[in-house]
C-alpha cells in the first residue's frame, strides 16, 4: 500500500477538530478503507505524529493501529500543513525525497 499524505494530513485535521484531546475512537474517513486508515495511522505512529496502539494481528492484511492523540511533531506538521501553499510544498517534498518530511 502507498502511503497517502493527503489520508495523512486527514486523519490529523480529523483528530484535531475531535471534542477531547484524544482521538475518535472510530477514524473514519470518507473514501478511504478502514484497512488504509489503519496503516497510515500505524505509519503516523512511526513517524511521530501520532501516539498510537498497535492492533497488528497475524490475520491482519496490513499493519494497523488506533489513534490514541496528536503528539507534539503531529501539531507542528498540521501547523504547516494547514496552508494550502505550504501543503503542497510538503507533498513535493515527501514524493521527492526519501527521508522524513
Amino acid at each position: 500500500m502507498k502511503r497517502d499524505m493527503d489520508l495523512i494530513r486527514q486523519i490529523l485535521l480529523t483528530c484535531e477538530s475531535h471534542d477531547s484531546g484524544y482521538a475518535p475512537q472510530q477514524l473514519q474517513i470518507e473514501g478511504y478503507t478502514e484497512e488504509q486508515i489503519g496503516f497510515h495511522v500505524h505509519l503516523m505512529g512511526q513517524a511521530g505524529l501520532l501516539k498510537v496502539i498497535d492492533m497488528t494481528t497475524m490475520s491482519s492484511r496490513s499493519p494497523s493501529a488506533l489513534a490514541v492523540g496528536i503528539t507534539w511533531e503531529g501539531y507542528e506538521f498540521l501547523e504547516a500543513c494547514k496552508n494550502e501553499n505550504n501543503w503542497q510544498k510538503v507533498k513535493s517534498a515527501a514524493q521527492t525525497s526519501a527521508g522524513s518530511f
